[in-house]
């Protein structure tokens, strides 16, 4: 099937579309200097789980969706002996145009979030570079912190990767790319994003790449599975050349904040939604 197919046959699997949460089907990553060290857990006080991505000393860059559900915020790192460390986070920033109340399959707004940390990262994190457009076919890195059995919570909080390739385009109430397996090609089960992977970062290449392409927001399962899945299929992309420049304007406005900010904690909006608790 080629690209423009598994595009247009995504459509038929969007009803069992959710937000992003953990990498089935991948890897657990080992390496020292590979996702670890700019790969980060986004906590809130509400019990909502993600992903992150260092993008400078003070500042992660997530899914928007991930912070609607109110509370506190932290985000977790791993040391080079794979240990987890919490860092408060005093100020969060979603993209304006992002609609709350809405899933991120429908969202009409831009799905991306600017955190900032009350103190910079320690120095073995190491913040990846804005990356610029990806093209379809290209293969890509995705990290996270998710599922790695689809609807077991007890798989997620270990640092996962996987290959995957871009598809191409998918446009609903806003465009994202898509990427597949790069052997089932989102036809069977692969690998892919799940719960607790939204807002872990995408690279161009191989996880050793420092080129952050995009940030994950949703997935899908496979075209051709007999049961309902929400994972394993097709990851969901916002691509970060789109949305440099706002990213770019965000950052500089929370590092203008210094040492006082204080965290502006979304309010829970009536319909608000979390891929996490979603069943």
């Amino acid at each position: 099937m080629t690209s423009r197919a598994l595009i247009l046959a995504l459509t038929a699997t969007l009803s069992a579309a959710s937000p992003a949460v953990a990498v089935v089907g991948g890897t657990v990553s080992r390496g020292v200097d590979g996702p670890r060290a700019w790969t980060l857990r986004v906590e809130t006080s509400r019990g909502e789980l993600c992903s992150g991505a260092a993008i400078a000393p003070e500042l992660v860059l997530t899914a928007a969706h991930c912070l609607m559900g109110g509370g506190a915020v932290r985000v977790v790192s791993l040391d080079a002996r794979f240990r987890s460390r919490t860092h408060p986070v005093i100020s969060v920033l979603p993209h304006p145009s992002f609609v709350p109340g809405t899933t991120p399959r429908t969202q009409p707004g831009t799905d991306l979030a600017v955190l900032r940390l009350s103190r910079p990262l320690p120095a073995d994190i190491e913040p990846l570079s804005l990356g610029s457009g990806l093209s379809q076919g290209e293969t890509v890195t995705m990290a996270g912190f998710g599922l790695s059995v689809e609807n077991n919570k007890g798989t997620a909080r270990r640092l996962r990767e996987a290959r995957l390739v871009n598809a191409g385009n998918y446009t609903t109430s806003n465009t994202v790319k898509v990427a597949v397996d790069t052997q089932a090609m989102g036809e069977a089960p692969g690998a892919g994003a799940c719960r607790g992977d939204s807002g872990g970062p995408v690279l161009r290449g191989t996880a050793s790449s420092r080129d952050l392409v995009g940030i994950v927001s949703w997935s899908s399962g496979p075209l051709n599975s007999r049961v309902r899945r929400i994972c394993g299929g097709f990851t969901a992309i916002t691509p970060i050349s789109d949305h440099r420049a706002w990213i770019t304007e965000a950052s500089g406005r929370l590092l203008a904040l210094g040492g006082d900010a204080r965290q502006e904690a979304p309010v829970p909006p009536r319909a608000s939604y979390s891929w996490w608790f979603s069943r």
